[in-house]
């Protein structure tokens, strides 16, 4: 098949738009899709990539809000959560594969930043617990985090979920 000067702009166009649609739309991860890209971190368990909401699969971090304790003084471990992921990512770009969704509709992901697992890191870290719910990957990490007293393990903290139940009285 032969194009004209005018068939040829018009597959041009044709691919821009579809290229322009579907990067502006988000079109809609699947599971098993890897998404790759920048990331701007929402809180401690959770970023988005090209408008794609991540929840990370298998930790729990503080809520932005919440607060925990530590030498007889209140902090905010929820914040301080979501920075110790952001500085973790840096400008890197972040790998997720889609495991499934969760009840919210957020892609439930398995996410790498320098090949590192970031969910590892978090629990590690002493920055998220071991989701035991729904994974037992992370619980090491969390025994280790919390052998060492690392940040959250260094004073005291109400579980994620059990905050977020007496908070909103939603589920845990």
């Amino acid at each position: 098949m032969k194009l004209d000067h005018h068939g040829l702009w018009a597959s041009r166009i044709t691919a821009a738009v579809i290229i322009l649609l579907t990067s502006s739309t988000g079109l809609a991860a699947v599971e098993g899709d890897t998404v790759e890209g920048s990331a701007s971190v929402i809180d401690g368990d959770t970023i988005e990539i090209h408008r794609e909401r991540f929840r990370i699969e298998g930790i729990d971090a503080p809520e932005s809000n919440q607060l925990c304790m530590r030498d007889s003084e209140q902090w905010r471990c929820g914040q301080r959560s979501a920075m110790a992921l952001a500085d973790f990512i840096g400008v890197t770009p972040v790998s997720c594969t889609v495991l499934g969704f969760d009840k919210y509709h957020r892609n439930l992901g398995r996410c790498f930043v320098h090949g590192r697992d970031i969910a590892d890191f978090m629990t590690r870290e002493g920055w998220a617990i071991a989701y035991r719910k729904y994974s037992m990957d992370y619980v090491a990490a969390e025994e280790e985090a919390h052998t060492h007293r690392r940040n959250l393990w260094a004073g005291d903290f109400e579980a994620p979920w059990d905050f977020r139940h007496r908070r909103r009285g939603g589920p845990r």
